[in-house]
């Protein structure tokens, strides 16, 4: 046997074998892919639902309802509970916790974009520990960078490895066509089995939309200000910590429990150490006037 005849057969019996569990998430053009991953339980990226409840569709056509199980928008993953019959998950590979495969490494991806059919990728990882901003705009490390091309519809779909395990499910396309796709380690399985438990993720948030910091320098130029490190709020939601502290839209959160913040990773990092305590201090400016709040959450 060939070598691309034995790469052919490979391919093709991790698709015979993980393709049933590879379901389609709404219809048609629909919003994406998931992957069984235990008995009533998908998984698949937050940003793919829209609603608590999604059409599923199987490989062999069947279309349940499915309801959300859990969700972490944080880290862009979610678990739905809907009825998979006999299907049988794949095996995870569950990489240890910081550790990568190496660049080069065979990985095939699969898909079925909103209900449209199964699609089979190979390809090879091109680089690991890549992070990208997940839909709340928080820093979502660890992510496998690599080839397989993937349509539109695809994102939840899962990353196997040459043995045909779970190695991650495939999140965003980035420049030169190449895909993201979040690492199924350890601790990323416990959140997984948290989700499709129902218990929802403890993270303090604030209720803020921030303003990018080169629009948020030129926002300042523009009203006579001086430029200043920090975070310019340019929306506040109704009834979080942020408004009921008081924080209004273009307010410039310059510190948090003291620190000095130049970026919203920073603030992030100091959300989670004082989500324990249930509330954070913060120095703000604005006009020009500096004030300090409290958000409690």
């Amino acid at each position: 046997m060939t070598f691309l005849e034995e790469l052919q057969h490979g391919i093709q019996d991790a698709a015979k074998r993980t393709g049933p569990a590879v379901v389609g998430l709404g219809r048609g053009w629909g919003v994406g892919s998931g992957v069984v991953i235990a008995q009533g339980q998908v998984l698949t990226n937050a940003h793919n639902l829209r609603h608590d409840e999604i059409a599923v569709t199987f490989g062999d056509g069947r279309r349940e309802a499915g309801e959300l199980a859990g969700s972490d928008a944080d880290l862009d993953i979610a678990v739905i509970g809907v009825e998979t019959g006999d299907i049988a998950p794949p095996d995870w590979a569950a990489p240890a916790d910081g550790e990568f495969p190496p660049a080069g490494q065979f990985v095939l991806a699969l898909a079925n974009p909103g209900g449209r059919g199964l699609r089979v990728t190979p390809g090879f990882i091109s680089g690991a520990a890549r992070s990208f901003r997940g839909p709340r705009g928080r820093r979502i490390a660890g992510a496998i960078e690599h080839t397989a091309p993937l349509p539109r519809g695809s994102s939840g779909g899962p990353l196997l490895d040459a043995a045909g395990r779970l190695l991650a499910i495939n999140t965003l396309r980035v420049d030169g066509g190449l895909i993201l796709a979040i690492t199924l380690d350890s601790a990323m399985r416990d959140r997984i089995d948290a989700l499709g438990r129902g218990e929802a993720p403890k993270r303090a948030r604030l209720g803020i939309v921030i303003v990018p910091p080169r629009a948020a320098r030129k926002l300042r130029r523009a009203v006579g200000l001086a430029e200043r490190d920090g975070i310019l709020i340019g929306f506040v939601e109704q009834d979080s910590p942020a408004s009921r502290a008081g924080l209004l839209r273009g307010d410039l959160i310059v510190a948090a429990a003291g620190v000095a913040i130049d970026r919203v990773d920073r603030l992030y990092e100091l959300l989670d150490v004082a989500a324990a305590a249930g509330e954070i201090e913060l120095k703000i400016v604005r006009g020009t006037e500096e004030r300090n709040v409290t958000a409690r959450f």
